[in-house]
């Protein structure tokens, strides 16, 4: 059986025609799971018992299941344990302007970057849409307010995983789904070209996220092994050609490494590379990690960066940190989780 949580719309209704059913029984299920959060088909009201058994039969509703939580003040860090025993994680990122919930694509990442806790344990398998949609479910149970906003930059790669990633966002994006608007959803890559290319003709309102980390190609094949296959020049050409395609403005990532891509070198390098881009650069002050060498630039550091950036045009800001005390950084607690 295939968990229900799984199920575009349209798949969903076409399920209920090859079983005997009315299309419209799609839209009532939507509204009992997303709608009014209600899991068991038999307290589903306006379904009669007869579709329900039918429901029963093909449909496994079985959640994953938090096992663990952290909590700062503005963040909550999740780690899910999987049906199947596996571990993935969330975090949740309380704004000003809404709750933002930052979801996990892969059990593990094989992507390598030296400086992300996500990669310190290599991929086992992708996750099903189900397990994506799951962890908003149950962080907005847990919260007991909904979730505003999702980020796909959790553990893995979600381009590496691209069809239940496309079919996740969908679900979330539904109207008779959780009704999470396209402009509040991002993807976020490290920059497999084939695959950007591919989500420049979806038609989807989505954001675009890129980690790109370092401006040139010697330090950024230094500290993410993606750069290797992918240089940074077709990068960027493909960037344009996605801004191109889509008329949107995509995010820039760039996570501040103490002495390693923060100086004013760096960021030269960055804005010739991004000038006349409709681009937005997002300077991520970096969660330390005991196990990986890295450490935080100092806001002296971070605060140069950004003026430079600031004065040459490029729009630039500075995320303000979450989870510094707890292990908030993607991959951290399921890391030492599995070590234990």
């Amino acid at each position: 059986m295939k968990n229900i949580f799984g199920y575009q719309y349209e798949e969903l209704e076409n399920k209920l025609i090859n079983i005997n059913e009315k299309k419209y029984r799609a839209r009532q299920i939507y509204e009992w799971l997303y709608a009014h959060k209600e899991y068991d088909f038999n307290k589903m009201s306006n379904i009669g018992k007869e579709t329900i058994q039918k429901l029963e039969m093909i449909f496994d509703i079985d959640f994953i299941k938090i096992k663990e939580k952290q909590t700062s003040k503005l963040t909550d860090k999740y780690l899910f344990e999987l049906l199947d025993g596996n571990l993935i994680e969330a975090v949740l990122m309380k704004h000003d302007y809404g709750n933002s919930l930052c979801v996990s694509s892969q059990v593990g990442c094989n992507m390598g970057c030296s400086f992300c806790a996500s990669g310190l344990l290599k991929t086992i398998r992708n996750l099903d849409a189900y397990e994506m949609v799951q962890q908003v479910l149950l962080a907005e149970k847990d919260l007991g307010e909904r979730i505003d906003s999702v980020v796909i930059m959790g553990i893995g790669e979600p381009f590496n995983n691209y069809d239940n990633v496309l079919k996740f966002i969908k679900i979330i994006n539904h109207p008779f789904g959780m009704a999470i608007g396209a402009r509040h959803i991002t993807v976020s890559t490290c920059g497999i070209i084939p695959k950007i290319k591919e989500f420049a003709n979806e038609n989807i309102q989505v954001n675009l996220a890129i980690s790109l980390h370092a401006p040139n190609d010697e330090l950024r094949s230094s500290i993410m092994k993606i750069n290797e296959v992918y240089k940074i020049n077709d990068l960027i050409n493909t960037i344009k050609e996605y801004i191109t395609k889509t008329n949107r403005r995509v995010t820039i990532e760039y996570v501040m490494l103490n002495n390693v891509n923060d100086g004013i070198k760096e960021a030269e390098e960055l804005t010739e590379l991004l000038k006349g881009m409709n681009v937005y650069v997002n300077l991520i002050p970096y969660n330390e990690n005991n196990s990986i060498n890295y450490k935080k630039s100092n806001p002296d550091r971070i605060n140069a960066f950004y003026d430079y950036l600031k004065k040459a045009g490029i729009d630039v800001t500075i995320r303000k940190e979450f989870g510094g005390n707890i292990d908030a950084a993607c991959g951290q607690l399921r890391a030492k989780e599995v070590e234990k």
